[in-house]
């Protein structure tokens, strides 16, 4: 039984997957748009939602919980700076997920997640 998982696995152990995530959300903070499988866009976009709200609040021990997840400094100034700002009337949903079709390798469901 699940009781109380949460999360998807992607076929990953913990480390592994962790750093997936906090990979795809440096490049997803960088570019502001990317494109990944239906299914690490979906486990995404929690994560992504939880750094942009606390970027809305830019102070000294935010900047470092964010910089504890994401893997350059360049991706934490532009959280802060850039799109912390930007959404700092709105409550939240600060993202989209729009499906593309399959991989033509292997069928994988692809997805765009990018600000709205």
């Amino acid at each position: 039984m699940r009781h109380n998982r949460k999360g998807k696995v992607l076929g990953r152990t913990k480390e592994p997957r962790e750093a997936l995530m906090r990979s795809l959300a440096t490049s997803f903070v960088v570019y502001e748009k990317i494109t990944t499988t239906k299914a690490k866009a979906k486990a995404l976009r929690p994560v992504v939602e939880k750094l942009i709200t606390l970027a809305k609040n830019d102070t000294l021990h935010n900047r470092r919980q964010a910089l504890k997840f994401l893997y350059t400094d360049a991706s934490v100034k532009k959280l802060f700076e850039v799109i912390g700002p930007k959404y700092q009337e709105r409550k939240g949903g600060y993202t989209r997920i729009t499906k593309l079709g399959s991989r033509a390798g292997d069928g994988a469901e692809m997805a765009v997640i990018e600000t709205v």
